[in-house]
């Protein structure tokens, strides 16, 4: 689950490498690479070679992994729906927009977890 979220928020961002996705969730290049493959397996990623350099491999969601995220959005989103049950339409709204610049921030992020010089 995790490579594959990963995968997914890193294609709205350009080329979707294993070093990339390592860097997104903070694993090592080896170990991200053994999640990646095992996603792999599962149907829910495929490798390809980068349509801009082939010696590159990009990795992708595929149309199964794009089901697994979509049921694990919906779980998420009952859940909260449960957990957040007694709090106000206000109190939703501002939580929503905390954590939307939150996710913001947190790509302006170095790979030691600091904020990049050059970041907004």
């Amino acid at each position: 689950m995790l490579v594959t979220e990963a995968v997914r928020s890193l294609d709205s961002r350009g080329i979707v490498t294993i070093n990339a996705v390592a860097n997104e969730i903070g694993i090592d290049q080896s170990d991200t690479s053994r999640m990646v493959k095992d996603a792999v397996a599962a149907g829910y990623l495929e490798i390809k070679p980068s349509a801009s350099d082939t010696r590159r491999r990009e990795v992708a969601v595929t149309s199964e992994g794009l089901d697994l995220l979509h049921d694990a959005h919906l779980w998420q989103e009952a859940l909260f729906d449960q957990l957040s049950g007694q709090w106000t339409a206000q109190q939703r709204a501002e939580f929503h927009h905390a954590m939307l610049h939150l996710l913001a921030r947190s790509h302006t992020l170095d790979t030691d977890g600091h904020v990049r010089p050059d970041a907004p």
